[in-house]
């Protein structure tokens, strides 16, 4: 069985801010950015995911990850998660 990447996008329940990444194990990713273990998100927590992508390989999750991020990517978030 192939491994699974995941883009995810997290919301803060408290803030008005959002995080992107990327990761093969979304359950255990949020869990560690909701017991404070990434230094930015940490101050943000609590977290949800509002949106993910499923990928077949880490190159094109980093790829999607680093769209995301851009202006581009923002704007075509904000679209899809109102």
């Amino acid at each position: 069985m192939n491994e699974l990447f995941y883009v995810y996008v997290l919301k803060s329940i408290n803030f008005d801010k959002s995080y992107v990444g990327f990761t093969n194990n979304l359950n255990r990713r949020l869990t560690e950015h909701n017991k404070g273990k990434s230094k930015y998100t940490n101050i943000y927590k609590p977290w949800k995911v509002v949106y993910k992508e499923e990928y077949n390989t880490r190159k094109e999750a980093r790829k999607r990850e680093k769209y995301l991020k851009s202006s581009a990517g923002r704007r075509f978030l904000k679209e899809i998660i109102k």
